[in-house]
């Protein structure tokens, strides 16, 4: 279905429709997601939340109207380069978007999460490809999003469910489907990429593939606060079996932290928790297998991976150490994310920090976050250099946290350089994302009659218009001073 004439504040309508039914209908989304996940029923319930304040978010985004991006210079004939003639360039959707569903996060990066949301405030009709780790929730999902569409005086159709990977693989094919956004796996991820990127008419492709997210502790910190960074970081490692993609992988402490036992004894005192499903808890097994077999590696807590007799594996946290020079040697086994509950501690000398820099420059190219833990006023020089090596490297740089828990908020990015994302530009959480579904059009000369509301004078959908204004171009360049 074309959304392409749909005002913004229709759309926005039916955003909000969407965020009703979904908050309406918790008391059955909840207990099906508990059921087909093994997730806490707090945290689905925060997640749910989370996913209804994001599409309100997107609502106000769409009410406003400055993602149309409505530029009109008008006609010149004393331009400074020659007569101007009369332009007017603004956004469309650029067409249905097939999104990729995520496993572990059923709701905010699911059926109805941010790059369905992200799409549908572009105008952009969706086809999502569900997540076979919880096929009842997506069928239940999709039934309310469909009946909240139609309630909102759109077709059902806007958006369509598809369960069979083979079917959405022919539909990333399709010349009808216009882009692709995907959360999930680095392997699974570039198969897709490379399928939408050798269509006859190549499509832009989403992905976000994974991170390690490295964490640096200075030795001021470590000095203020070192109970404190051991009890975040091992909270922020276990939370939700470790299956977030901000999970912090690495932790650089100075070489002589003496964490190591506060460390091991925070992570054994942390229960197994379920695992989504067989198919990651058979991956994260095999990656805690390599990393507890690589040299130089030493066990601060082994953690497990068990079968529950009620179908669930669940998995401790495992925490090991290497030294930053075996951490080099060993890339090819350390490297690679583990998603679950399992991070690696790396020891680095404070009195050669252009080692760590050097280290940190060739073995994380791309990441979603990269964090800094510092003492109370340090500003030394190498701290500014770390800064300035971990930003080209990262969508999302922090301060004295931890990574997981990404806000719903305007000015968020998730997203990051590859291998992390496909598409380092874009996020996916925020209100940028909405860019990702958007191309721009310039209507040159267009008779007033032809023009889409958006670019019109009388402005009916009331939306920011940027004006460029007859004989403004005789004074550029004398506001610079």
């Amino acid at each position: 279905m074309d959304l392409t004439e749909t005002s913004p504040a229709e759309r926005a309508a039916v955003l909000n429709a969407i965020g009703d039914e979904l908050a309406a209908a918790a008391g059955e989304l909840i207990p099906e997601a508990m059921a087909e996940t093994g997730l806490a029923e707090a945290r689905l319930a925060g997640e749910l939340k989370r996913t209804v304040v994001q599409l309100r978010m997107f609502a106000d985004v769409c009410a406003e109207g400055d993602f149309l991006d409505v530029r009109i210079d008008e006609a010149d004939p004393d331009f400074v380069l020659g007569p101007r003639p009369d332009l007017r360039r603004f956004n469309l959707p650029v067409g249905p978007v097939l999104v990729f569903a995520a496993s572990n996060f059923p709701f905010a990066f699911s059926v109805a999460g941010g790059d369905t949301a992200s799409a549908l405030a572009a105008g952009c009709p969706v086809v999502l490809k569900a997540h076979p780790g919880h096929p009842r929730l997506s069928a239940l999902t999709a039934e309310k999003v469909r009946s909240a569409l139609v309630r909102a005086g759109r077709p059902a159709d806007t958006f369509e469910v598809v369960y069979d990977q083979d079917a959405a693989v022919e539909l990333l094919r399709d010349d009808r489907i216009a882009a692709a956004a995907f959360t999930g796996s680095f392997k699974a991820g570039r198969l897709l990429a490379g399928i939408a990127a050798a269509r006859e008419r190549p499509i832009p492709f989403y992905g976000e593939l994974g991170s390690v997210n490295p964490v640096v502790v200075t030795p001021g910190a470590l000095a203020e606060r070192a109970d404190a960074i051991a009890s975040g970081f091992v909270a922020s490692v276990s939370g939700s079996a470790g299956q977030l993609c901000t999970k912090p992988g690495f932790l650089f402490l100075p070489q002589d932290h003496g964490l190591a036992r506060e460390l091991g004894a925070a992570a054994k005192a942390v229960p197994g928790h379920p695992l989504l499903h067989e198919g990651i808890a058979a991956a994260y097994a095999g990656r805690r297998a390599a990393v507890l077999a690589a040299p130089g590696v030493s066990v601060l807590a082994e953690g497990s991976v068990e079968a529950g007799q009620d179908g669930w594996s669940r998995a401790a946290p495992t925490l090991v150490e290497v030294g930053l020079d075996d951490l080099r040697a060993q890339r090819d086994a350390l490297l690679d994310e583990a998603f679950g509950p399992l991070s690696i501690v790396v020891r680095y000398d404070p009195d050669r920090p252009e080692a760590l820099l050097d280290a940190l420059a060739e073995l994380f190219p791309g990441a979603l976050t990269a964090t800094v833990h510092r003492g109370v006023g340090e500003h030394h020089d190498w701290l500014r250099r770390l800064v300035a090596v971990l930003r080209e490297r990262v969508g999302r740089l922090l301060f004295d946290g931890w990574p997981t828990g990404v806000a719903v908020t305007p000015a968020m990015q998730h997203g990051g350089p590859y291998p992390a994302t496909t598409a380092p530009a874009t996020t996916s959480v925020g209100t940028a994302a909405i860019r990702r579904f958007l191309r721009p059009v310039t209507f040159q000369n267009c008779p007033p009659e032809l023009l889409p509301a958006a670019l019109r004078d009388d402005n009916p959908w009331r939306v920011p218009q940027r004006r460029a204004v007859a004989g403004a171009s005789l004074n550029w360049g004398n506001h610079s001073a």
